[in-house]
């Protein structure tokens, strides 16, 4: 949801650029044993969500867990939707005072968590971007095909920057510097919704799980053959729809940042939808995707984000130094180049044919 509004424009944002698609991937052993599934489906946040059950529980409960799933879902809707114009988040953002704004302890540890997640990668991921993003034509408002004037841009940028925002969850309120800053959680909301469900069901007592909304993932325990959730990675050349990877989940989430579906060109150049909100430019590396496998389905979301805009080199350097498990394709003249950071080939979650 890299600055954005994914509930107005679902397409625009990560499930343009997600890689991820989420099969449920069968074993060949005929002998074993297939445990019960169904799937719950809905609207939220201006796209679907899906949660796969397996093994559920009875049907009386899941009448219940229906109504929470859906109940919660419009919770964080009204928490933090930027299309919206009764949220919270969308009200924090008409507040023009440059004083300390009171918002519910929920919204304030969102922006906190991000913020965090800004000074760890030095900006790269920015919650404050959208005025960026929408200035290039890739955020709600009309579409472009040329990019922007220096003035544009140094206007723009003058109301971006993580820290121009500031939160104080002990005392419950987040305080703007520049009355012109806008935030937008799109790069963070729906991992958070993902986890969110994942906390509720773990609590409703249902042990086994995927849940995806809007291209996030969130996987607990195994799926019908009792094995981890098997998730494809789509091949990121537009030219191809395979699948070069499987990556095996359970009790993680995965997130995909993809910078090769969502592009204008001008004057024979391809400008990329991933905007570095450090200097306001498309990125123009050859790094096209990051898939990050994490506990908090909304960190690997950020922290793909981020990883793409700082492109293959400084993305795995700042992942090993982080720990963080990440996959990178990048393209290259004959196709595309897979690596991995150290994280992510400790947590074997590649099988060992997809192991580069």
């Amino acid at each position: 949801m890299r600055g954005q509004d994914a509930n107005r424009q679902p397409n625009m944002r990560l499930t343009a650029a997600l890689l991820v698609t989420v099969a449920v991937i069968l074993s060949a052993c005929a002998d074993r044993d297939r445990l019960t599934e169904l799937t719950l489906r809905g609207d939220t946040m201006g796209t679907r969500y899906s949660v796969l059950l397996v093994d559920p529980l009875d049907e009386l409960q899941l009448d219940t867990l229906r109504a929470e799933i859906q109940q919660r879902l419009n919770e964080i809707d009204a928490l933090a939707s930027t299309y919206g114009t009764t949220s919270e988040l969308s009200r924090f953002n008409r507040n023009a005072s440059t004083q300390p704004i009171s918002v519910s302890a929920e919204l304030c540890a969102m922006i906190s968590s991000a913020l965090a997640i800004s000074q760890d990668t030095g900006g790269a991921f920015d919650i404050t971007v959208g005025s960026l993003v929408n200035l290039w034509g890739f955020g709600p408002d009309l579409r472009t095909n040329e990019p922007p004037s220096s003035d544009e841009l140094q206007r723009a940028h003058a109301s971006t920057g993580f820290r121009k925002i500031e939160a104080n969850c002990d005392l419950g309120t987040v305080r703007k510097s520049n009355s012109n800053i806008k935030v937008d959680l799109s790069g963070w909301a729906k991992g958070y919704a993902a986890d969110q469900l994942a906390q509720l069901l773990g609590d409703a007592g249902q042990d086994n799980f995927l849940v995806e909304i809007g291209g996030e993932i969130r996987a607990q325990g195994v799926n019908a053959e009792s094995m981890p959730f098997a998730i494809a990675l789509e091949s990121p050349k537009t030219e191809s729809r395979t699948i070069p990877v499987i990556i095996n989940l359970s009790n993680a989430g995965v997130a995909t940042s993809g910078s090769y579906r969502n592009f204008f060109n001008h004057d024979g150049l391809s400008y990329s939808h991933a905007i570095d909100p450090r200097t306001g430019q498309a990125v123009t590396h050859p790094l096209l995707a990051v898939t990050v496998v994490h506990p908090s389905t909304a960190y690997a979301d950020a922290i793909a984000t981020a990883l793409l805009i700082l492109g293959s080199n400084d993305g795995l350097a700042l992942a090993n130094q982080l720990d963080i498990a990440a996959y990178f394709a990048i393209s290259n003249s004959g196709g595309t180049d897979y690596i991995a950071s150290d994280a992510f080939l400790a947590g074997k979650y590649l099988s060992q044919s997809d192991r580069r």
